[in-house]
């Protein structure tokens, strides 16, 4: 029955009505619904679907109009794209058929599908390319479908490929948006990272601030960091922030293998849980009662070796994000780095320490201790002249109080600033012959001083320094050991290096036995030289004396 032209009119307006809500539509999943059933209206059909094809040219969403979701659930199967369907979606032509079971393309319907008779497919297409497909079935009056029923669907489908069209790029930009949003909160956890693993090499800050801004990134409520023990075995909680934390901490040390933990720790992998309550691997019960759900581990690695742990716990059911999860991963070698960093940073000034510490008792063993020594000499000559020249030991008297007085100066810089009282006003020169005069008064033995160069000015003070502590030092232990009757200090230089040359007639010692580990003396000479890039020879035999050969470069 062909339509009045009044009632094409009518089919035409509401077709246009219906394509511009399409237009406006840009969900897809209720724009395909929209089709369908503007469909069924335009040609009074009982049944309509619409089928939209994938990019293997399968049908990827299937959409009916006339069946409850009861019917819907009795059909074994969704329909594969077979028979008609599979007909329809191979041509650029549309399919009337007045009774769907003697076309030869049908292949019958799968069981407790309602009973069909007519039929009318109309392919959707964007130029070349087809995106789905509009069927209909059971004209209401029992009649087939007409051309013009015909005509309108396609006209339909012209404004469905277009509505179809925009909705797909409308969800490729989302989902664009959505990676660029994503990627965007990514290189600001990174940015953020970077900013607190470079700011800081306290150890306290750097793990306060990275679990904080992982744990505000993955959206849980509690995380905690375990670092590994000395014995490369044993990790130990050093850090729990957000709920709960009373359960955290029921247990705070697991072995490498042991519980998620541990696992992390042998296979330096991430582990995640989804369930902690069935999770053979958890092994906090109170974590679990408190109702945590779901956990996420990652390595903290530095050059390859595991540093600690770092887990995320969330009461929430909805699955731990993957995306998160790799982001999270790769930040995790960024945060052991750093840590190894604060580490050997707390290392080094413990080092610097201890090594001040030696530079101070090498510094009290080559000057006051000397000194000390030094007045125990004259007040030792002194008594043995008290009963014979009073005069003479009341002068010896007066040097010790005099040498008393300049030692208690020298005990009160290393108060006040921890260094030595150097030279003073003195040079090198200056210098060496105050502690050659000093020797000879406190004593008694001869001793002499040769070689004055004036080039010395130019050493630097570091290394001049270390030739005067290096001569103090030995002038000391003649005095102490040697019982020598003679001393002859040289200095010279060479084009590249000061040398400094104490030569003593005691009874010198076998250097075969010379320890450098033993006694504070020797091994100071050794240490002051080696600092400045120095060295230090010594050659003794015994009964005949000992000589120390010192150097140090002319220039840092």
């Amino acid at each position: 029955m062909l339509l009045t032209r009044q009632q094409l009119e009518e089919r035409l307006i509401a077709l246009h009505e219906a394509s511009l809500q399409l237009v406006e539509d840009i969900s897809l999943e209720t724009l395909l619904e929209r089709i369908a059933t503007v469909a069924c209206e335009q040609v009074e059909a009982r049944y309509s679907a619409l089928g939209v094809l994938g990019e293997d040219g399968k049908l990827a969403q299937f959409i009916t109009i006339g069946m409850t979701q009861d019917e819907i659930r009795r059909i074994p199967h969704p329909p594969a794209g077979r028979g008609l369907l599979g007909a329809l979606m191979n041509t650029e032509d549309s399919i009337r058929v007045a009774e769907i079971s003697s076309d030869s393309r049908s292949i019958g319907f799968p069981r407790n599908h309602p009973h069909m008779r007519s039929f009318m497919g109309v392919p959707i297409r964007l130029g070349d390319t087809q995106l789905g497909q509009i069927y209909l079935t059971e004209k209401v009056d029992h009649r087939p479908f007409t051309a013009d029923d015909e005509r309108i669907i396609q006209m339909l489908a012209a404004y469905a490929a277009v509505a179809i069209h925009n909705a797909r790029m409308y969800d490729e930009l989302k989902q664009r948006d959505q990676a660029l949003t994503r990627r965007n909160q990514d290189l600001a956890l990174l940015n953020n990272i970077a900013g607190v693993l470079t700011a800081s090499l306290k150890l306290d800050e750097i793990l306060h601030k990275t679990l904080s801004l992982v744990m505000e990134y993955m959206e849980v409520e509690s995380g905690e960091i375990f670092l590994l023990e000395e014995d490369k075995q044993t990790l130990r909680l050093v850090l729990h922030r957000g709920q709960a934390a009373e359960v955290f901490w029921t247990r705070n040390r697991f072995q490498s293998g042991e519980g998620m933990i541990g696992l992390v720790a042998k296979t330096g992998e991430a582990v995640v849980s989804h369930d902690l309550a069935h999770d053979m691997r958890y092994l906090r019960d109170a974590v679990v009662d408190a109702g945590f759900k779901q956990m996420a581990c990652f390595p903290l690695a530095s050059s390859g070796n595991l540093v600690g742990v770092l887990s995320a716990v969330t009461r929430s059911s909805i699955p731990l994000d993957e995306h998160d999860i790799q982001v999270i991963t790769a930040i995790g070698s960024w945060a052991g780095l750093a840590i190894e960093n604060a580490r050997l940073h707390t290392d080094a000034r413990r080092l610097a320490v201890l090594e001040e510490r030696d530079r101070i008792g090498m510094d009290l063993h080559d000057g006051i201790i000397q000194s000390i020594y030094g007045v125990g000499l004259v007040l030792e000559h002194a008594r043995l002249l008290a009963t014979e020249e009073p005069e003479k030991a009341a002068d010896r008297i007066q040097q010790a109080i005099d040498s008393l007085n300049h030692t208690i100066r020298d005990i009160r810089s290393y108060i006040l600033d921890l260094r030595p009282r150097q030279f003073g006003d003195e040079n090198l020169l200056d210098g060496l012959r105050r502690l050659v005069m000093e020797f000879r008064v406190n004593t008694l033995v001869e001793a002499s001083m040769a070689g004055t160069p004036d080039d010395l000015k130019d050493v630097p003070p570091s290394h001049a320094l270390a030739l005067f502590h290096i001569c103090q030092e030995s002038l000391a232990n003649t005095a102490k050991h040697a019982h020598a009757k003679k001393v002859d200090v040289s200095v010279w230089t060479s084009p590249e290096r000061v040398m400094l040359e104490i030569h003593d007639n005691g009874y010198g010692f076998e250097s075969d036995k010379m320890s450098m580990t033993l006694g504070h003396g020797l091994s100071n000479m050794f240490t002051r030289a080696h600092h400045v890039g120095g060295d230090v020879e010594i050659n003794s035999v015994v009964g005949e004396g000992t000589s120390i050969l010192a150097w140090v470069p002319r220039t840092q």
